[in-house]
């Protein structure tokens, strides 16, 4: 299969309707499968990209990208840093001046999801105990998609509030008790 005839592929594939019928791609779409597609093929990476399934946990105003097969593992990265650039140049490529912008998020072998998960369990673990003992506690330096997941893990959580702090790289979040909602302490 040619290069073209892979990306017309990866693009077809995986935006079928209820029906079972091909809906057309919107140009953003398009763009960002067609990129991270070239770029495995130039990156010789034996994966291949598609939309991902509408799982209920998207939103219309996001594009999700699935990277699978047997180099799916390499394109992750050390603690996902190969897998962030390729989100971040992916939005760059994808989205134009005068179009609405979409969230573009780009994952390979269910490790984002996996990621996301652990760390909004350990943020709700934290902030239990930050609620019993009434101390702040302040996580490391963390990526703007992370803190997000901290940040939308602990917004119903009673007792606690988060908030963010720092420039740049250096951001991280702090879990904050509120004044009156600690446990009082022995």
């Amino acid at each position: 299969m040619s290069s073209t005839e892979q990306k017309e592929h990866a693009v077809e594939a995986g935006n079928p309707s209820s029906s079972g019928v091909e809906e057309p791609l919107d140009p953003q779409t398009e763009r960002a499968l067609g990129f991270v597609q070239m770029l495995l093929e130039k990156m010789e990476m034996d994966a291949e990209v598609s939309l991902a399934p509408d799982d209920g946990e998207g939103s219309a105003d996001e594009i999700r990208l699935e990277i699978e097969g047997p180099d799916a593992g390499r394109i992750i990265g050390k603690r996902g840093s190969v897998l962030e650039a390729i989100q971040y140049l992916t939005t760059r490529v994808a989205h134009k001046p005068g179009e609405p912008r979409k969230h573009i998020a780009v994952d390979a072998e269910g490790y984002r999801a996996r990621h996301e998960d652990q760390l909004a369990d350990m943020a709700k673990k934290l902030a239990r105990r930050v609620a019993k003992e009434g101390k702040v506690i302040t996580f490391d330096p963390m990526t703007a998609r992370d803190r997000r997941v901290v940040h939308m893990a602990l917004k119903d959580i009673q007792g606690v509030r988060t908030e963010s702090h720092g420039e740049g790289p250096d951001r991280r979040v702090q879990i904050i008790p509120v004044k009156g909602a600690a446990a009082p302490t022995a």
